[in-house]
């Protein structure tokens, strides 16, 4: 009989790769039944995702300059907030305006379902950026990367997540205590 590749359930995401970096985290699965008599082939085994760690493994905070913003699309605050409503963490957030200055090819060269919303970054537009829980650093209430430390147009960096060929600079225009963010160009620091 012809018998498919069976696969266990995903592990749990592994911690970030390395510290102060932007980096990867992963996840794997193992092979329970392999495939015979033409069965279907095995999927991926193993999957990565974006990840940034903002402590060294001795628990101290990485100097801000090694970390770049990292963004994610506004969508994913949705979720977020559920989440974080439903553990009751839920802290007060702000927005910042930024204008983008420049941006890698990479933005528009992903094809995955997961980084779509890259295709909106756009040179010279102005972006909104939500700063919310676990984001959010319960000491200083910032998020890292907005900015808020910086000269005016001072040249800032971001990263997308998901897509480490996606990067850029950009300047900071203002905060936002009120978040009204169009949907569009509306991202989400991680």
């Amino acid at each position: 009989p012809v018998i498919p590749c069976v696969v266990s359930q995903w592990s749990v995401w592994s911690g970030c790769a390395e510290p102060c970096k932007t980096t990867y985290r992963v996840r794997r699965r193992h092979v329970i039944q392999e495939p015979r008599n033409g069965g279907e082939a095995c999927p991926p085994l193993e999957e990565r995702a974006g990840c940034v760690e903002y402590r060294t493994q001795q628990g101290t905070e990485c100097k801000q300059s090694l970390i770049p913003a990292l963004i994610t699309t506004g969508g994913f605050g949705k979720a977020r907030k559920k989440r974080a409503a439903a553990d009751g963490n839920e802290r007060a957030g702000y927005c910042v305006e930024f204008q983008l200055v420049a941006i890698t090819p990479g933005c528009l060269h992903s094809h995955h379902s997961y980084t779509h919303w890259m295709q909106y970054l756009r040179e010279g537009h102005t972006v909104c950026v939500e700063c919310q829980h676990p984001a959010l650093d319960t000491r200083s209430l910032h998020c890292y990367g907005d900015g808020s430390g910086s000269k005016k147009n001072q040249l800032l960096h971001w990263q997308a997540v998901g897509n480490p060929q996606c990067k850029g600079t950009w300047k900071r225009i203002r905060q936002l205590d009120t978040c009204s963010c169009p949907s569009v160009h509306s991202f989400l620091f991680i």
